[in-house]
């Protein structure tokens, strides 16, 4: 599985000195089905996967794959965990449909789309992290984040309707 996962961020990685991420194009039927399902989850963070392909230094969504939060029950209102079984299970789906991971997406009940210091310990360069606000049970704002390479930061990253 680690040797999966780091194989698969090589393959991704390849061009970081070339225009990388310059926006996440998605169509407006997965960000719908993303806000719903942080909507579905409300009061806890919603969280799961990015399925598509990089493009000309874009990426574009082609599918989305929700997870389970499995961060313990006092602690989902304010973290989600992905399991590796999860992980696992998203990339098999994604083989299947000859699709990547391109990124992740989860939910900031009653709080702003700016990503946590949590988001920033435990992100990974490369990937968009699209973060949908949630509040009295409606999606607000939807903004995608690319961690720095040094991982100090993430910078925002644009998202296109397509």
């Amino acid at each position: 599985m680690l040797y999966s996962l780091i194989a698969h961020i090589n393959i991704l990685t390849k061009d970081f000195g070339k225009k990388i991420n310059m926006a996440l194009k998605i169509q407006k039927k997965h960000l719908e089905l993303i806000k719903a399902y942080g909507v579905e989850s409300y009061p806890n963070e919603c969280c799961g996967f990015l399925l598509g392909k990089p493009n000309n230094g874009d990426k574009e969504v082609l599918s989305t794959f929700p997870s389970v939060n499995a961060r313990e029950e006092r602690e989902k209102y304010h973290r989600f965990l992905i399991t590796s079984d999860a992980y696992l299970q998203c990339e098999k789906f994604a083989k299947v449909k000859n699709l990547d991971i391109i990124g992740f997406y989860h939910s900031h009940p009653n709080a702003e789309t700016n990503p946590s210091a949590y988001d920033v310990e435990y992100g990974w360069p490369w990937y968009s992290y699209v973060i949908v606000s949630i509040a009295n049970n409606k999606a607000l704002e939807v903004t995608s984040w690319i961690l720095q390479n040094d991982r100090s930061k993430f910078k925002q990253e644009k998202i296109i309707l397509i």
